[in-house]
C-alpha cells in the first residue's frame, strides 16, 4: 500500500505528487491541513520534522521530499527521472541541492510575508508564539516571527529574493543548453524547481522573469505536461485560489524596488 502525507499547496507536497504522477502511481491520500495537525503526536511519529510530504510504502517511511523523489524514481517503473550520463546527474543533484539549501526556506519567507501574513497577524501575539513553539526548526520560526511583524520589509527578505533570482538565472541559463533544466529530457531537476517557480507566481510575482524568457518558455513546457494537472491543479480548492489571487497589498511594487535595491 501507498501512502502519502501532503498539503494541498505545500511546494514539497507538489514535488512529491509531480514525482508520482510522471511515474503514473496511485496513492492513497493523506491530506493534512497544515494548520497544527503537523504537530499531531501520531503524525510526528512518521516525520518528527512535522512538515509534509511523508510516504508510507508498505513498511517504508520516507520522508524530505527529494529524498521521497529519488525513492519514487527508483521504485516505480515508467520513464526514468534521472539521466545516465554523470555529468548531467550531476546538474540534476545541484538543482535539488540548491532548492535544498537556498530556495526552500526563503520561499517560505516569502510566502509568509505576503499572502501568509495576514492569517499570522489576525492570530494575536500569545496564540502566534504558542504556534511557534510547537516547531521542531527554530530557524523556520523565527523567520516566520520576523516576517509576521515586518512584512517584506524584514531584513531577510532581500536575500529570499536573492535566492530566488539565482534560481530564475540558473533555469534560465540551463534553456541554452535544452528544453528542460538538465538538458534534453524532463528530469527530478525539473520536478525540484517548478513548485519554487509555481509559488512566485502564486504569489503574483512573475514580473520577476521578465528579462528571463528561457524561464517563461520551460514555465509554459512544464504547466503543460499531463503531470502538472495531476499533482497541482487537481488539488487546488477555490479557497486556495483566491487566497493567493487577493491577498493585499500587491506584492511587486516593494519586491520590485527590493530587487532594484539588491
Amino acid at each position: 500500500m501507498l501512502e502519502l502525507y501532503h498539503g494541498r499547496t505545500s511546494v514539497c507536497s507538489l514535488k512529491a505528487r509531480l514525482a508520482l504522477a510522471e511515474k503514473g502511481v496511485d496513492f492513497a491520500s493523506r491530506l493534512l491541513t497544515l494548520r497544527g495537525d503537523q504537530f499531531d503526536p501520531a503524525y510526528m511519529k512518521l516525520n518528527p520534522n512535522a512538515v509534509v510530504p511523508t510516504l508510507v510504502h508498505d513498511d517504508n517511511v520516507v520522508i524530505e521530499s527529494t529524498v521521497v523523489m529519488h525513492y519514487v524514481n527508483d521504485r516505480f517503473p515508467g520513464a526514468p527521472l534521472m539521466p545516465t550520463d554523470p555529468a548531467t546527474r550531476a546538474k540534476v543533484h545541484m538543482t535539488t541541492k540548491m532548492m535544498d539549501e537556498h530556495v526552500h526556506n526563503c520561499c517560505t519567507v516569502l510566502t509568509f510575508a505576503t499572502a501568509n501574513r495576514q492569517n499570522l497577524l489576525q492570530m494575536g501575539s500569545e496564540a502566534l508564539e504558542a504556534e511557534l513553539a510547537k516547531s521542531p526548526s527554530r530557524v523556520r520560526a523565527e523567520a516566520k516571527r520576523q516576517v509576521t511583524r515586518h512584512g517584506l520589509d524584514a531584513p531577510i527578505v532581500v536575500d529570499a529574493l536573492r535566492q530566488h533570482r539565482r534560481l530564475l538565472d540558473w533555469i534560465d541559463g540551463a534553456m541554452k543548453a535544452g528544453p528542460y533544466i538538465a538538458g534534453t529530457d524532463y528530469s527530478l531537476a525539473d520536478i525540484a524547481a517548478t513548485p519554487y517557480v509555481w509559488r512566485l507566481d502564486m504569489l503574483r510575482l512573475q514580473r520577476m522573469w521578465d528579462d528571463r524568457p528561457g524561464v517563461a518558455a520551460w514555465y509554459e513546457r512544464v504547466r503543460q505536461r499531463p503531470s502538472f494537472a495531476t499533482a497541482v491543479d487537481k488539488w487546488l480548492t477555490e479557497a486556495d485560489r483566491d487566497r493567493y489571487a487577493n491577498f493585499q497589498p500587491d506584492p511587486w511594487p516593494k519586491v520590485q524596488e527590493l530587487l532594484r535595491a539588491a
